[in-house]
């Protein structure tokens, strides 16, 4: 994507939050925040019978990059397992929202994915645990 091109798919994400609100009965709920920038932000997420997250949500104040990413990650994790989720890299996830913009506040754009992947991982712990 072109940096423009790059604008669009933010603000579009900003604008037209996909999965935003409260989900009933998750599996995970967990909130993180960003102190330099005021972001917090709520992931949560429910498992199917798969072990694969069959509905995945955000909530939360914050600003334009930490928002659409909070946005864009509910769309990437849907269908995946807690070890899929696990493995995905910040990298990767900089370079799918736009290095060059997103790289002044790389800790706005990572915080949902960071906080679903800490609640998948106590998730998980507990999960066998349990087994």
């Amino acid at each position: 994507m072109d940096r423009q091109e790059t604008i669009e798919f933010l603000m579009d994400h900003y604008e037209n939050p996909r999965n935003k609100g409260p989900l009933e009965d998750a599996d995970i709920s967990l909130t993180g925040g960003n102190p330099g920038c005021a972001d917090m932000i709520s992931m949560q997420a429910r498992f199917g019978k798969d072990g694969k997250i069959e509905e995945v949500h955000w909530d939360g104040e914050g600003c334009t990059i930490s928002s659409a990413a909070a946005s864009y990650v509910t769309e990437i994790t849907q269908g995946l397992t807690a070890d899929e989720i696990e493995k995905l890299s910040f990298e990767d996830l900089i370079e799918q929202l736009g290095r060059e913009l997103v790289m002044t506040r790389p800790t706005c754009a990572t915080l949902a994915l960071g906080t679903l992947k800490k609640g998948v991982h106590e998730y998980a712990m507990h999960k066998r645990a349990q087994d």
